[in-house]
């Protein structure tokens, strides 16, 4: 299993739409590769159908979900008139991908207590309209996260148990003063130029870099 996450960083919203062009072209990729694709965790947009970023978990045999994911990781161009800002001159709007191990499920943090939930929120396709949707907090921190995806309520617990390792392990480092973690700093690094995909227009087409 690999996580991937892709995000817009801190770029404005014709980035976030971006981001959710990327989701959508990233699903079919994987189905072609017999790659299943969960999502863990995503922050919306500023505008409805938007993502500020997405946070997978990629799943299947070794060598196309590992080709997968590096085919999403680096910068990643979209060239493209803003839909929403129509006399806007920008053309190219940027996003980043970055692919992480998911960290192994323990009990070094403590208890970790389980609700089952109804599924909320504007994820379309990706949210289970059933009450599989779970809620994993940490005892001792009050530290919680919700995970809600199309899969069983089993599998929401331990993507919500990953997830939540690895917000504690990143509140972990910050409280000994270290940097954050890699994964937290990746919203802010996007690199602008250098893309290793380029797409083009609201088909988001590649086109070859």
């Amino acid at each position: 299993m690999i996580w991937l996450q892709i995000t817009a960083n801190t770029g404005p919203v014709e980035c976030c739409l971006a981001v959710t062009k990327a989701l959508a072209q990233l699903s079919r990729e994987a189905q072609k590769a017999g790659v299943t694709v969960s999502v863990v965790e995503q922050l919306d947009g500023p505008v409805g159908g938007t993502l500020r970023s997405v946070l997978l978990e990629l799943d299947g045999p070794a060598e196309p979900e590992g080709a997968l994911a590096a085919r999403w990781c680096g910068s990643i161009q979209w060239i493209c008139e803003s839909p929403y800002r129509k006399m806007h001159k920008r053309k190219n709007w940027f996003l980043s991908g970055a692919a992480f191990a998911p960290p192994a499920v323990s009990t070094e943090f403590g208890e970790i207590r389980y609700e089952a939930t109804r599924a909320s929120g504007p994820g379309g396709q990706h949210v289970n309209k059933t009450d599989s949707a779970i809620r994993a907090t940490h005892v001792a921190s009050g530290l919680s996260v919700k995970v809600q995806t199309e899969r069983s309520q089993h599998a929401n617990k331990r993507l919500a148990a990953q997830l939540l390792l690895s917000k504690l392990g990143e509140l972990a480092k910050t409280e000994e003063g270290k940097n954050k973690s890699e994964r937290r700093m990746h919203h802010f690094q996007a690199e602008r130029g250098n893309a290793e995909r380029v797409f083009v227009g609201m088909g988001f087409v590649e086109r070859a870099v």
